[in-house]
């Protein structure tokens, strides 16, 4: 066993300090498959680990990272041996689990999805937790019954990472896709992945009325706060959200009428610890649904070394599209 680079989150007198160190593989936390790490990417959560500004990392020393994808190195595991091309999203890592900036990662092989053959590790961490959790979104609707016949749909934090990914996939499947964002300079980036109108989120920002003109059938809302509230209350009659974010806060300040007097659903959305099945489902999905070109509109790449800086900037709202990480 040797050392690989990893960026490596510490405990400090005040907080956490994150750096790009050497980690030894001795240390690697249990696991019955390791991983030779191609790609990660930087998620909003990644972003609070790596800047420490919020407590998502819950053991020391971590890895930072909650997803990759690569080539399996060694396997115990009936499902995987050496060469085999996976992915990994959630579970724990970077919070619980040693995680994904590193370029090596132990992992359960029950946690492991394979790379659809029409993907790149990189172009499977160009979509990642956020892609994974805009299908899963998506897929959530369609259960819930949401067709384009039924009328517009909103996706708000339309830029960042899970709205690119949702308005790209809704507006393929046919719907009339209304992108909400906070900076109408990217109106043109917006609507070449697909959606017919896009709003500013100011129309969304202010205290929800209990009920307010019906403008969508359903949405995608990665925002949380007085967004979602204002949302809800503007969601026609029967219609459905899929809230999967919390960019402006936990709270919701909204009322039970678009509820009791609507029937509107809100549905709940999870990428962390979905069941393996419905991931396989949401990532073949994603290979048939989501047009390649699109990828390379929504996608930067940086390196390793890049990672902590990049995290500030995800915080702050400065990141459009997705960020891929290079790790080899």
């Amino acid at each position: 066993m040797g050392t690989f680079r990893a960026i490596r989150i510490d405990k400090a007198e005040k907080g956490t300090t994150a750096a790009l160190t050497q980690f030894d593989e001795a240390e690697l936390m249990e696991g019955d498959v390791t991983v030779r790490v191609e790609y990660s990417a930087l998620n909003y959560k990644d972003g609070l680990a790596v800047t420490g500004k919020a407590p998502v990392v819950r053991r020391f020393p971590m890895i930072a990272g909650i997803d990759f994808a690569g080539t399996v190195e060694q396997s115990s595991h009936p499902a995987w041996k050496a060469g085999d091309k996976v992915i990994c999203t959630g579970w724990g890592m970077g919070e619980t689990h040693l995680g994904a900036y590193a370029e090596k990662a132990r992992v359960k092989g029950d946690w492991l999805v394979s790379l659809p053959g029409t993907m790149s590790a990189r172009d499977a961490m160009a979509i990642g937790t956020a892609g994974l959790t805009a299908m899963l979104s998506v897929l959530t609707l369609e259960k819930y019954g949401l067709t384009p016949k039924d009328g517009p749909v909103v996706v708000t934090g339309a830029a960042g990472g899970v709205g690119s990914v949702a308005t790209a996939v809704l507006s393929k499947l046919g719907y009339h896709v209304i992108a909400s964002t906070g900076r109408m300079t990217e109106a043109d980036y917006l609507k070449g992945l697909g959606a017919a109108e896009v709003i500013d989120r100011a129309e969304l920002s202010g205290p929800a009325k209990p009920l307010a003109k019906e403008r969508w059938a359903g949405g995608v809302d990665s925002v949380g706060s007085t967004t979602l509230a204002n949302v809800l209350s503007m969601t026609k009659y029967r219609g459905a959200i899929a809230a999967c974010g919390l960019a402006a806060g936990m709270d919701l300040p909204s009322s039970v009428a678009p509820f009791i007097l609507r029937g509107v659903c809100l549905l709940g959305i999870d990428s962390v610890m979905c069941p393996i099945e419905l991931r396989k489902t949401a990532w073949n999905r994603l290979a048939s649904d989501l047009v390649p070109g699109k990828l390379t509109e929504i996608t930067h790449e940086i390196g390793l070394d890049e990672v902590i800086s990049a995290g500030s900037k995800i915080l702050a709202g400065q990141v459009r599209g997705r960020i891929v990480v290079k790790i080899l």
